[in-house]
């Protein structure tokens, strides 16, 4: 497969703190200003975008989807590249820089199955479970402003029809994202604070001001998670920072790839906009307290435990006490959850939360 030309950030000006502590986590441009709505400005800017593609983009079909948070427009249409059919993609704009960095990054390599349909033979093409860039760039109509075309996949996410297996290919698709990231770059920033004293006081006044179910339990649990939340963030703050966690880590960010001949497993990771130094254990008890009250979708798998299988058999660390990090890292986002009433004030998330808390404080608390 040809590609326009992607332009990498670290090429980019702008982004000269790449390797320091700071950058700016989007990328300057028109639709931070007062009055521009992701869509008008997509718009607005799609005969730049057009052009910027060299003329071979089709028409864009903006629309706005539900499960973005950072502010981009979306849009469905079709690019032809030099001595290819015409393909589908999804057309995103503007887009934050660690979401640019890792998708431009780790765009999978232009793969040709051999004549007799056997997989790609380039042992150097490792294919991470990404999705391919057909263009990019960090400017258009005069703004600093990054934008992405990527390969648009049939189909629906592995959330449609969640099983077992589609909760195994996820977690292989994070295994296999670790592996190919920390390839290309080691892990060379700190993670991303949390004031975790703020979050719990505001856990404990959302228990004050709202009816919430077992109000008085949630406070005396909070404050004792308060009583050891120096031993606790220390011990947390301690951990091993050695992977790049993708950070949003759920069966709605998968999608499968159709078998190409390529060699490239199926599952898709589809969204890197939340990529950070972390802990592999964010991303497992991320996914695994998404099902808190609702156990069953996750059909048996324990996400800590298989992801830590799977790192092993890839020749990544696994050997620190993980199972304690989890269990902190448990008792800590139960324990802010009140926090987030206005999405995770699910009541059966919330019993199921309580119960997790009181659950794994006495075991972590004497760590």
């Amino acid at each position: 497969m040809w590609y326009l030309p992607v332009e990498h950030p670290e090429t980019i000006p702008a982004m000269a703190g790449l390797n320091g502590v700071h950058h700016h986590d989007s990328f300057p441009g028109p639709a931070l200003a007062e009055g521009h709505g992701s869509y008008e400005l997509a718009a607005a800017l799609e005969p730049a975008l057009i052009a910027a593609c060299d003329g071979r983009l089709s028409k864009v079909e903006w629309f706005t989807s539900t499960w973005q948070s950072g502010g981009a427009a979306t849009g469905y249409a079709s690019i032809e590249l030099p001595g290819l059919p015409r393909a589908d993609v999804v057309v995103k704009l503007p887009v934050g820089y660690a979401e640019y960095k890792w998708t431009t990054t780790l765009s999978p390599p232009v793969c040709v199955p051999v004549d007799d349909g056997e997989p790609c033979g380039d042992l150097e093409h490792d294919h991470p479970p990404t999705l391919r860039v057909l263009a990019s760039g960090i400017e258009l109509g005069g703004y600093d402003l990054a934008w992405l075309v990527v390969e648009r996949l049939p189909g629906h996410t592995i959330s449609h029809d969640l099983c077992e297996q589609g909760i195994k290919e996820l977690l292989h698709a994070a295994a296999r994202l670790y592996q190919h990231a920390g390839s290309l770059r080691p892990v060379d920033r700190p993670p991303p604070q949390r004031d975790w004293a703020a979050l719990l006081g505001k856990a404990r006044e959302a228990c004050k001001i709202n009816h919430i179910e077992h109000a008085q339990h949630w406070n005396e649990s909070i404050k004792h998670v308060q009583k050891c939340l120096r031993h606790l963030a220390d011990r947390w703050s301690a951990r091993a920072i050695n992977t790049w966690c993708h950070g949003d880590l759920h069966p709605g960010n998968a999608m499968r790839r159709a078998v190409d001949g390529s060699g490239a497993p199926p599952c898709v990771l589809i969204d890197l906009a939340l990529m950070h130094a972390g802990h592999w254990v964010e991303d497992a008890v991320y996914l695994e307290r998404l099902y808190w009250g609702k156990a069953e979708l996750l059909h048996g798998v324990k996400p800590v435990s298989y992801l830590a299988q799977l790192r092993r058999e890839m020749g990544l660390q696994a050997s620190d006490d993980y199972s304690t990090l989890a269990n902190i890292r448990r008792v800590l986002m139960a324990a802010t959850s009140p926090a987030f009433l206005h999405h995770e004030g699910h009541p059966r998330y919330l019993r199921a939360a309580l119960g997790t808390l009181d659950r794994l404080l006495p075991q972590v608390a004497r760590v």
